[in-house]
């Protein structure tokens, strides 16, 4: 039996909907609250789940401009709370996963002149040209580097900064898998979904960013658990990266909407205007995941098929 904490969440649902075929079980914290460690404890010791998923986290609604008005929370969800969710696990000699974000990262890493560098800033216009002249010439960050977009090394948004302090928390703690989420997709409308918020947006903020397919995502966490793969931390991406022009293009030429997309300016006119906060934009390098034996389609298959499929609000009450 696998537990999954946060079964209500965005992420939450797309593990159930894969978990439906198996022994799992998922509540509310009305039911238990699973953030008090002596509670969680006991459930964990009497009923003795095989494997425990945290798919519970706070994001803001309706973006991370939120997390700097609820700082509290924002910290309780992302940082305290997976170190409470490990030490019960570990406690009780129970393996788990938790849902972490590649939004602790900002940039690339780039090749240039047979020398690779980290750039935090990918719009900048000799870096935008290598972009879409040279994409081979652009690498994800791995595992092992350090985390630049978060309170270690900001600016960053308060939700960055908590999600890597969270990471920082539990690490070295028990039996446990750092799934690393990067802007969730799929072909169902949603107002989290990253192609609905490009279609409601009044103008779209371009910038390069790997990606995550949820129900992918799901399957490739449930796989590394599966495969038995050694614990540590795994970016989840589909393999590639996309521009937001690009997905833009792909909307159009799929969905033809009845609108023409503006994009802002500068990252000076986005930032005056749209958002409070600064934004993380990154490349994941995905070559430890499928090193693990785990399979995932690349990122423009996945696009492109979400797009295909594509489900709007009205025909999709529950995503």
């Amino acid at each position: 039996m696998i537990l999954l904490l946060g079964g209500t969440g965005y992420i939450g649902q797309a593990f159930a909907r894969e978990l439906k075929l198996q022994p799992f079980i998922a509540f509310s914290r009305r039911e238990l609250d699973y953030t008090r460690f002596d509670l969680l404890l006991e459930f964990l010791k009497t009923q003795r789940p095989e494997f425990v998923i945290n798919a519970a986290g706070y994001t803001g609604k309706p973006n991370v401009d939120a997390c700097e008005t609820h700082k509290a929370d924002t910290l309780l969800g992302n940082s305290l709370f997976p170190q409470t969710v490990a030490h019960a696990c570990a406690a009780a000699k129970i393996p788990w996963g938790h849902v972490s974000s590649g939004c602790i990262y900002s940039g690339a890493k780039v090749m240039v002149a047979g020398r690779m560098h980290a750039e935090k800033d990918l719009t900048r216009p000799e870096l935008r040209a290598l972009v879409k002249k040279s994409p081979q010439a652009i690498h994800g960050y791995t595992e092992n580097d350090t985390p630049n977009f978060s309170f270690r090394d900001g600016p960053c948004s308060f939700y960055s900064g908590t999600k890597a302090l969270g990471e920082e928390a539990i690490a070295g703690i028990g039996q446990s898998y750092i799934w690393r989420l990067r802007i969730p997709f799929d072909e169902f409308d949603n107002a989290r979904n990253y192609l609905s918020k490009v279609q409601r947006y009044s103008k779209v903020y371009d910038n390069v960013n790997s990606i995550s397919h949820r129900a992918d995502f799901v399957r490739a966490c449930l796989d590394l658990w599966k495969l038995r793969a050694p614990f540590g931390t795994y970016n989840v991406t589909n393999p590639g990266f996309v521009t937001t022009r690009h997905v833009v293009e792909q909307i159009e030429e799929f969905l033809k909407p009845p609108r023409k997309f503006e994009f802002w300016a500068s990252d000076e006119e986005f930032y005056k205007v749209a958002a409070k906060t600064p934004r993380s934009n990154c490349v994941m390098d995905t070559t430890k995941l499928l090193a693990a034996g785990v399979k995932i389609r690349g990122v423009e298959e996945a696009l492109t098929d979400s797009l295909r499929n594509w489900k709007p609000e009205t025909q999709n009450s529950k995503p």
